[in-house]
């Protein structure tokens, strides 16, 4: 198993730090082991106190763990003092420590020093020459070089600059430019730009501590550096994109954004798995079926994953031309993300054909039914393709004060009726259709 080393400081409010760092290794598939070198006393709002670690308790730490377990690849975070720069520095020469992350950190989100001016000096003198990657963002990097870096061309020159102190590669951070967030790496040879849309989130807590265990790690898988860097870039994306509010200042990222995404995948093969196995047939429309299920706290359609080519019927059975994915239905996506906004715990639907015993099983079981009329949607939303559902499942959510269990439709000329289950899960959507089916139609024969 990939072993992965962070000497960093403990983040009482779990988001950055030791804690961030761990959580990554894991939820990447490898080994954690920590090195302490400082507790802190904070949360999303402010640092309240540090308590830094004895040098010399770092460095029988840093034995305890290398001599023993060894590491594949180390990172380092916060680092405090002078002594304890060196005393690390020494223990990862003398451990011959490959695929070393430094990340220089120096302040805090909330504008905390994390970093002894005098221990500055050490870091570029003693750990910069044995990193693999150095990765500062834009205000560490202008300290370290004591000078400002604002714009894309400064981050080129720093990252020349910088590699010049010693390390293998530098990679600078532009999560504080404005416009794209853009991340530029050289390695002495080549220059390689890294760009994504910039997300606007206040959860941005131990971003860099989670990118540079996420980096850490997929070098430790033997991963190229390019390669590394991208995957880390593309970690720690979805871990902001899919950030959910803690605290009441800067939140911290979602670190387990793909344990999430694995999961509602699951969920779908589950549940359809359960729907292959009735006569479902009956089930399906003309315009052919589909399910849904979105991540916690979804904000787009491509948070909500179905089935690519929808669900179709085969005689009395069901079918799907490939497994779920994420963005697979703008459609089932649309009418899920509006049925969240009033109510965030459901997360699943499904489409099936219209028909009457469908409704009056529904309603004998004590399901909610309600629907909408097509011929009341406003003009300017019916010009608008693909609209139609959204608007008819808020229409009718505003107009009942509930999410139903179930929302239909009688069509109009060129649109066919429809019947949309919804549900907190696949499994339950696919429950309550199966229970609209003749007895005969449960089980399959």
């Amino acid at each position: 198993m990939n072993r992965v080393l962070t000497i960093a400081g403990s983040d009482s409010g779990g988001g950055a730090g030791i804690q961030a760092d761990l959580k990554t290794i894991t939820v990447l598939g490898a080994y954690g082991l920590s090195v302490i070198t400082a507790l802190t006393a904070q949360n999303t709002l402010r640092v309240e106190a540090i308590h830094e670690v004895r040098p010399d308790f770092v460095g029988t730490q840093l034995d305890a763990v290398l001599s023993d377990i060894g590491a594949d690849a180390a990172k380092t975070g916060m680092l405090a003092n002078t002594e304890v720069v060196q005393i690390v520095a020494a223990k990862l020469k003398q451990y011959q420590v490959p695929n070393l992350v430094v990340d220089p950190v120096m302040v805090a989100k909330s504008g905390d020093s994390l970093l002894t001016a005098d221990a500055e000096g050490a870091l570029v003198r003693d750990l910069l020459p044995l990193a693999a990657v150095l990765t500062p963002n834009l205000p560490e990097a202008g300290i370290i070089l004591e000078q400002e870096v604002r714009t894309l061309e400064d981050m080129a020159a720093a990252a020349r600059a910088l590699k010049a102190m010693g390390p293998e590669a530098v990679l600078i951070k532009g999560g504080h430019l404005s416009g794209q967030a853009t991340d530029l790496l050289f390695d002495g040879q080549k220059m390689r730009e890294y760009s994504v849309p910039r997300l606007d989130s206040p959860n941005t807590h131990g971003t860099g501590c989670t990118f540079s265990a996420a980096l850490a790690t997929f070098l430790g898988e033997g991963q190229a550096l390019h390669e590394a860097v991208a995957r880390a870039k593309e970690y720690i994306t979805e871990a902001i994109r899919l950030a959910r509010p803690v605290g009441h200042g800067h939140g911290p990222t979602n670190h387990f954004a793909p344990l999430e995404k694995q999961a509602v995948l699951r969920s779908l093969e589950e549940a359809f798995k359960t729907l292959s196995q009735a006569e479902a047939g009956p089930l399906v429309p003309e315009v052919q079926a589909n399910m849904g299920f979105a991540l916690p706290g979804a904000r787009d359609t491509a948070d909500v994953a179905a089935f690519p080519g929808r669900i179709v019927r085969l005689g009395s059975r069901v079918a799907t031309v490939s497994g779920p994915c994420f963005g697979a239905s703008r459609h089932v996506a649309r009418i899920i993300l509006t049925t969240m906004r009033t109510d965030p715990e459901i997360r699943s639907a499904l489409n099936i054909r219209y028909d009457e015993g469908f409704l009056e099983r529904a309603r004998e079981q004590g399901f909610r039914v309600e629907s909408f009329d097509r011929a009341d949607e406003p003009p300017e939303t019916k010009a608008q393709e693909g609209s139609t559902l959204a608007w008819g499942v808020d229409d009718t959510i505003e107009r009942t004060g509930v999410v139903p269990d179930l929302i239909f439709d009688r069509g109009e000329v060129g649109k066919e009726p429809m019947i949309r289950i919804l549900g907190p899960n696949p499994s339950t959507v696919v429950a309550r259709a199966l229970s609209l089916l003749p007895q005969e139609n449960k089980v399959a024969g």
